[in-house]
């Protein structure tokens, strides 16, 4: 089971409003990926977080 260490939030947002003003609350979700650190445990972290660590080489390659 992976556990979840990021703290980031989904983004929150009103739609565009259309001629007559009408607005609708919008929710992008963050694209969540399994990855395994280094010591072998396995971690729940955004992509954007998982590419920095990438490049600094603090985990391997899983295919999930």
């Amino acid at each position: 089971m992976a556990i979840n260490i990021s703290s980031r939030k989904p983004n929150k947002r009103k739609r565009i409003r259309s001629h007559a003003l009408n607005t609708t609350n919008s929710t992008q979700n963050l694209n969540l990926q399994v990855v395994r650190l280094v010591d072998g445990t396995r971690v729940r972290i955004s992509a954007k977080e998982a590419r920095t660590l990438r490049k600094a080489e603090k985990f391997t390659e899983e295919a999930a």
